[in-house]
């Protein structure tokens, strides 16, 4: 340890040609997205703020736990972990943690903050000691419209005294995603402006999935929260209007009981109103949280952000959900690998993370000339959350049963292969398949996503004071879920129970046998893919039990409440 700063000021000191130090991402991808503009190099005292994941202790024990907790046929099953226990599991050793400190405080960084776990480390520091600190890097701004990041369009090192300490740095490389909801609302409108008073509402929800108007939350001591980020802001009087327009029926709050971050007083987003209006109207009468995640400072990684926010709370809503998501080969395995870790802490402490699946089908990843792939999502692949797919109706005017929404994202990882409580039914989907795709498009052992579904096509949102309908994205299907799982867990804790935690597991021992009426089983329709001549744009197809498009289905929520209640 005494020798750690000498041989660094040595490093440092030495020529500045010579190449320093190992890549920590030598994946990620360093192109810039669409509509990302350069706009110059920052200025050598611009302060950026990086966020250096530290490596952590016990990634097996920390799973054996999360396995153990979440399997309903367990002894260990629902005894979660607090803050204090998984930090005390999984928290950096003292070597790591000196080691950082020492490295960071050789050049002069003393701006920094942590977690309770001690795992993630927040620095701010002016650009050029950023770029001494890792070589290689080179900040630049790029713009996009209002939104202005700062990023290195070229790989950073570390030295090699720090590569087995940090898993990786970020607030470099990877750009926001911007998660778009779409809505048909003035498409054809003379055509059909008859119909704009048809749609999913809360009470067409309720009657779907047979949700009484008494289905509501009632156990102090349960909540729920929805994640925005980039300058995705709800109003508090859209969520009212909303209420009083579709909400008379069945007791709920009208308001968001607490905000985490930051609220702009600028106007609302269409998917900030849509997950607080669908996830409060399901989950109705239930607390209800919302992090807002802005991303206001120009190096922040608003989902980083995030996660760095639950490794510091220790008290938590039981069940989060998600609208947001990126292609697997746009990010490290090293990013990717340690976000699932992040995941897995969720799960020992007993949180439901649900995600949407996306809304790109399978996807399309033009890997070279004439050489196409399916193009899968994270985290939505991810074997530690809980990924939700879409379907629509039938007949998207009239209350039938539901199909396969075409834009419904699924697959199989290329990063993580299948966990176990997905195997038996993953392989008898593979084996069933009518029409499969060429086997070179995807990866059949890789962990296969979503896991559930939920109506995603033509709802009905409040945003900006304006009702606006024919809203759609599985952005709508993940906070119906979410509010599903909300009120289980009402009932769960009303009868002096543990709330679900990471549901997967239960969910296909649920299913395992066919028998279970928990969920609407959806067997109709494909979501799209490649435009080419081997798929001719279809990807995956639905079918009896667990498919890659939507899961095991939707909510029949009396059964799945029975089912998920101890006899």
């Amino acid at each position: 340890m005494e020798g750690l700063r000498p041989r660094l000021l040595l490093l440092v000191a030495c020529c500045a040609a010579a190449v320093i130090g190992l890549y920590l991402e030598p994946d990620q991808s360093f192109s810039v997205p669409d509509g990302w503009t350069r706009a110059g190099r920052l200025a050598p005292f611009d302060d950026v703020t990086l966020t250096f994941a530290l490596k952590q202790q016990n990634i097996d024990k920390l799973k054996q736990v999360v396995d153990e907790v979440s399997d309903p046929e367990s002894s260990l099953y629902g005894l979660h972990l607090s803050l204090e226990d998984l930090g005390s599991l999984i928290q950096p050793s003292r070597l790591t943690l000196s080691t950082v400190k020492k490295w960071l405080q050789t050049y002069g960084i003393e701006d920094c903050q942590t977690v309770e776990t001690l795992d993630f480390l927040q620095c701010t520091m002016p650009a050029r000691t950023a770029e001494k600190l890792l070589p290689g890097s080179e900040f630049n701004r790029y713009v996009k419209g209002s939104q202005s990041v700062v990023r290195s369009p070229v790989p950073y090192r570390v030295y090699e005294e720090l590569a087995g300490h940090i898993d990786f740095v970020g607030g470099l490389h990877r750009f926001p995603v911007e998660t778009k909801v779409l809505s048909k609302a003035w498409k054809d409108h003379k055509q059909r402006s008859v119909e704009l008073h048809l749609g999913v509402t809360p009470s067409l929800i309720r009657q779907r999935y047979n949700l009484s108007d008494t289905d509501i939350g009632g156990s102090p001591n349960n909540s729920q929260a929805c994640a925005q980020f980039l300058e995705q802001y709800f109003h508090q009087a859209d969520l009212a209007e909303f209420m009083q327009l579709f909400g008379r029926s069945f007791d709920h709050h009208n308001q968001v009981d607490k905000l985490v971050g930051h609220q702009g007083g600028g106007r609302a987003g269409l998917e900030a109103s849509l997950d607080v209006e669908y996830i409060m109207s399901t989950g109705a009468n239930i607390s209800t949280w919302v992090f807002s995640n802005p991303g206001r400072h120009e190096s922040q990684e608003p989902f980083l952000d995030w996660l760095l926010l639950l490794s510091n709370m220790s008290s938590l809503p039981w069940v989060h959900t998600v609208s947001y998501g990126d292609d697997e080969d746009s990010l490290s395995i090293a990013y990717m690998e340690r976000i699932n870790v992040e995941f897995m802490k969720a799960g020992a402490r007993g949180l439901s993370i649900l995600f949407a699946s996306g809304d790109s089908g399978a996807g399309c990843w033009h890997k070279a000339k004439g050489d196409n792939a399916f193009r899968p999502s994270f985290p939505a692949s991810s074997p530690y959350v809980t990924t939700v797919g879409g379907t629509s109706f039938k007949n998207p005017f009239l209350l039938t049963y539901e199909v396969t929404d075409y834009i419904s994202g699924g697959g199989f990882s290329n990063v993580f292969p299948m966990p176990d409580y997905q195997v038996s039914a993953v392989k008898n989907y593979l084996n069933s398949m009518v029409k499969p795709p060429p086997k070179s498009y995807y990866n059949a052992s890789g962990r296969a996503y979503p896991d559930i579904a939920a109506l995603s096509d033509n709802y009905w949102v409040v945003s900006n004071r304006i009702p606006i309908p024919w809203v759609s994205g599985t952005s709508a299907s993940t906070p119906v879920f979410g509010g599903v799982l909300a009120l289980i867990n009402d009932h769960r804790l009303q009868k002096g129970l543990r709330p679900l935690g990471f549901l997967n597991p239960a969910l296909y021992k649920l299913q395992a046998n066919g028998s279970s009426s928990a969920l609407f089983d959806v067997t109709e329709g494909c979501h799209l893919s490649c435009i080419d001549d081997k798929v001719e744009g279809q990807g995956f197809c639905a079918s009896p039990s667990w498919d890659p498009v939507s899961g095991w289905g939707t909510p029949n929520f009396p059964d799945l409440l029975k089912a998920l209640l101890p006899k």
